[in-house]
């Protein structure tokens, strides 16, 4: 059996292993730099990298690599080897303190979004000392940020420890009002939820749609889907099962800390979550887990799917960014506490999550914006594209009593009635659970559940820290004036609850209703990515980022361009590959078909001129109808997809390519679902969703 603590961790230079190997005084100027923040000299840097180069060898590693996480959504490398050669024409090991600090790679391909042109090719990596290098694959890897060669972010990593260093901040001077003088650093931590798809190998090959885009383009429902409720928390099956064995493994060695799996709600679907941790060690180790995901699928002959909505009429995949913070001291401030109502500290961290939701909806929903995500949000799966905040009753009603004015009668913790004698008892929770709410408090946390599976943890934490920063910035410097802290504290949340109360919504968001009464308090509906990503660069906005120096405004504008362009590339590449599917693979399954049953009905004919083919005829009818129908929607997607290039405009491009291209694609989509259905299981050239769902064992 394994020893799983001599495991975990195995393959990460972590605090531990740094102890071990660097000189005191070296160790003592690294931590210095990972908790405070302060410069690290190179001197300092060249011990490091020598102690971290002679663990990675002794790992098997014979490259390094600064791994960092550029605009495209996935994690990018370049890997050097140890290899320097020496003046007998040997070789030696070297990593030096520079190659450790700085790269340089060619940034001329990755997404900036104007920030530079294509032949200002450089750009640089700079090591994240507060995320732990880890060996993958052989090679060192080392956790950087990516800036262009004018200092301007172009990743996902250095605006997640702005925003980090934003909040810490403020919360310090928060913390200083309540007397916490011993709190040096405060922190938000996150455990994100990954929800994926899990498909046999060899169909998923013979799916072009899955392979180009992720997800399917066609598909007829099968005659059973998720209606009987029996995968979700089912038994795990054996394939699956090992599956998940080597992926929780491979991520423990990596410092991954993969807590729970389980079947989700769609056959073929499951989840992994992990421990809350740092928002940027979490960030890193989401885009580890994702990747590991789909590598060790492989291996054990599945496809590993992430997209947001793989397969319709069956649930989409979310990922559900638990968020809290924390102290230094191992407070968390979003903890109630047994009687909340007295906790003015945890009161007045919850009012200013309260206001920052209200105020900063949009930028909430532009975080979760993309064209894989508009499919999931609103479907009765996820969360409606309308943010609301969960509070649950007993938070509600103490916030009620602040608003009110009146005392707050705690109801303290009642036992739970099961009914059966030989079952132990327990207490109920105080704080219930909304699954449909997109911004739920869950006891000492808030769950933001309107992520879709693909997505970088690190856009909506970014936003989350700024606006919780922004809202303890006006805390404080009000309070920092009051001559009566007590009096005017009280105050302070009273009248931010009466303000911003119109965010609390703690009903089935799924309901009509809900959406005609967010739209009398006045919330935002933003249903599709183009409605919300202009909200990113709206005045307010700018100021709010560029104030906590989270993002520039250049950088605003590069974040709006390249989130514009990948809508439209993604609906662009999924209109081309259903076309192409469609001539290819559909067109010839239609004709042939048509041709046997032609045949048959020919042979019938001469063998029994007066035989009736009544069978034959309706279905040859109706095919040649279903196929008419089908050179014609294709005709129409065809031109609407040359008509793209009509639009030069941004927003008016993305618009066009959502009212147009994906609505023609839809109609394209029914012809060949309809068709699927007539045609016979030697005739259709593509694994079907029965399948796809069903066929891993």
């Amino acid at each position: 059996m394994k020893n799983i603590p001599n495991l975990f961790g195995s393959l990460v230079f972590n605090d531990t292993v740094m102890k071990a190997r660097l000189p005191k005084e070296t160790y003592k100027a690294l931590r210095n730099t990972i908790q405070a923040g302060k410069h690290l000299d190179l001197e300092v840097a060249n011990v490091v990298a020598n102690a971290m180069k002679d663990w990675a060898i002794e790992k098997g590693a014979t490259h390094y690599t600064h791994w960092f996480q550029p605009m495209t959504g996935v994690t990018a490398e370049k890997h050097d080897s140890f290899i320097s050669p020496d003046k007998d024409g040997k070789i030696i090991m070297e990593f030096s303190g520079k190659e450790l600090v700085q790269g340089e790679p060619d940034a001329s391909s990755f997404p900036s979004g104007g920030l530079r042109a294509t032949f200002e090719a450089r750009g640089y990596t700079a090591w994240d000392p507060t995320s732990y290098a880890f060996i993958k694959d052989g090679t060192l890897c080392i956790p950087t940020a990516f800036c262009s060669y004018s200092g301007e972010a172009l990743d996902k990593k250095t605006p997640v420890l702005r925003s980090m260093q934003a909040l810490n901040k403020q919360a310090l001077r928060i913390l200083k009002l309540f007397g916490k003088d011993e709190v040096k650093k405060v922190i938000t931590t996150v455990g994100p939820e990954q929800e994926y798809f899990l498909v046999d190998k060899e169909m998923y090959e013979k799916r072009p749609d899955l392979v180009f885009c992720g997800r399917t383009l066609f598909g007829a429902r099968p005659p059973k889907g998720q209606e009987m409720e029996d995968h979700y928390f089912g038994t795990i099956k054996p394939r699956v099962s090992a599956y998940m064995k080597e992926l929780e493994e491979e991520l423990w060695k990596l410092g991954v800390l993969a807590k729970t799996k389980h079947n989700e709600v769609a056959p073929a679907q499951h989840e992994l979550a992990p421990i809350f941790t740092t928002t940027n060690i979490a960030t890193d180790h989401n885009q580890l887990t994702m990747e590991l995901m789909k590598s060790i699928a492989n291996k054990h002959g599945l496809a590993c799917l992430l997209h947001e909505k793989p397969f319709a009429g069956v649930n989409g995949s979310g990922k559900h960014n638990n968020w809290s913070i924390s102290t230094d001291t191992g407070v968390n401030l979003l903890e109630p506490g047994d009687t909340p109502s007295e906790n003015a500290q945890f009161l007045l961290f919850l009012s200013a999550v309260i206001k920052a939701v209200d105020d900063y909806q949009d930028l909430l929903r532009v975080s979760v914006a993309s064209a894989g995500n508009d499919h999931r949000l609103g479907a009765n799966e996820a969360p409606p594209a309308i943010v609301s905040m969960f509070l649950g009753d007993e938070l509600t009603d103490i916030i009620t009593a602040i608003e009110n004015g009146t005392n707050y009668i705690d109801k303290g913790k009642s036992e739970m009635e099961i009914g059966v004698r030989v079952l132990p008892k327990f207490f109920k929770d105080t704080t219930d659970r909304n699954r449909t709410s997109p911004f739920a408090f869950t006891g000492n946390k808030f769950e933001f559940r309107m992520l879709g599976s693909t997505f970088s943890i690190a856009g909506p934490n970014i936003i989350l820290n700024t606006i919780v920063a922004e809202e303890l910035r006006q805390f404080a410097d009000t309070l920092e004036k009051s001559n009566n802290f007590d009096e005017d504290l009280n105050t302070l949340i009273k009248n931010t609850i009466r303000d911003h109360k119109r965010i609390i919504f703690n009903g089935n968001n799924y309901s009509d209703d809900w959406i005609e009464e967010a739209e009398k308090r006045g919330l935002l509906n933003l249903k599709t990515t183009p409605d919300a990503l202009p909200y990113f660069i709206h005045s307010k906005n700018i100021e709010l980022f560029t104030k906590h120096h989270v993002f520039s405004e250049s950088e605003l504008y590069s974040r709006y361009e390249i989130l514009m362009e990948n809508y439209c590339k993604t609906i662009h590449i999924e209109a081309l590959t259903m076309i192409d599917m469609v001539k290819k693979y559909i067109i010839p399954s239609v004709l042939s078909y048509q041709g046997e049953i032609a045949e048959i009905a020919n042979s019938k004919k001469q063998l029994i001129p007066t035989l009736q083919c009544e069978l034959e005829e309706k279905l040859l009818h109706n095919l040649s109808r279903l196929g008419n129908y089908l050179y014609a929607k294709l005709d129409t997607l065809e031109t609407s997809v040359l008509n793209a290039k009509n639009h030069s405009d941004l927003l008016e491009s993305a618009k066009y390519y959502r009212e147009s291209i994906f609505i023609n694609m839809q109609h394209l989509r029914g012809v060949v679902d309809e068709l699927e259905t007539l045609i016979g299981k030697d005739h259709w050239p593509l694994p079907t969703y029965g399948e796809l769902l069903f066929s891993v064992n």
